[in-house]
């Protein structure tokens, strides 16, 4: 059994794909842990959704945490208007792989889906989170802090609150020589969102895997039909 994590997929259905089962060949028997931003700035969200319930219901252990990116598509589609969602070139994209005009027109399986994402999840080793925790605050409100958990981009890690485990996140796209970096140094926290969905930045631009026994890093290059995106 393998033990995988990686993040911020954000709707490259091709690059996921062809990672799961032409480069990592997973295995029923191997867990993959994916850290959230299934949805908006890339080319196909619902396909990626899609491909993420096929995995599940085929018997493939797919363990799925919730990121800021799921949590704005579920709130525009609940009707909290007062809540930024993307800008118009992400929603367009989103919603066309959709087929729908509004985000309220999504179809309702994939909103409880989408609300049913847990925050955070301990594991043998690790806490896996989206964005990072304040840790600033008293350690049982550090924990239950969902909207830092899903945004923060800056934070100081202090391993005495992890109790032996290393943090892994996503959220801030980091160039893929840092990611490396971070692992080589068995960093205590590590940033596994290389930004994939951004094709136009050579040094972003791949989806971070980390093979957590192992402790082995792979890097795959966006693969994705060409869609507007900007350079970050």
């Amino acid at each position: 059994m393998a033990r995988y994590v990686t993040t911020d997929l954000h709707g490259c259905l091709h690059t996921f794909r062809h990672l799961v089962e032409g480069v990592l060949f997973l295995r029923p028997s191997d867990e993959l842990y994916l850290l959230g931003d299934y949805v908006n700035k890339g080319p196909d969200s619902r396909g990626l959704l899609d491909y993420l319930l096929q995995l599940s219901a085929r018997g493939y252990q797919l363990h799925c945490l919730r990121g800021n990116h799921d949590q704005e598509l579920l709130d525009a589609a609940r009707g909290r208007k007062h809540l930024a969602w993307a800008s118009q070139a992400d929603r367009t994209l989103t919603l066309q792989s959709f087929g729908v005009k509004a985000a309220e027109d999504i179809p309702e399986p994939y909103l409880q889906w989408l609300d049913a994402l847990p925050y955070q999840l301990d594991i043998p080793g690790f806490t896996l989170v989206h964005a990072g925790y304040d840790f600033r605050l008293p350690p049982e409100q550090m924990r239950t802090d969902w909207h830092t958990m899903l945004n923060i981009k800056q934070f100081t890690f202090d391993a005495s609150r992890m109790q032996g485990r290393r943090l892994l996140h996503g959220h801030v796209p980091t160039p893929t020589a840092e990611v490396k970096q971070q692992v080589k140094k068995l960093a205590g926290s590590i940033s596994l969102d290389t930004g994939c969905v951004y094709r136009l930045n050579p040094e972003l631009s791949h989806l971070a895997v980390l093979e957590l026994d192992a402790f082995e890093l792979t890097l795959q290059p966006n693969i994705e039909p060409p869609y507007f995106i900007t350079q970050r």
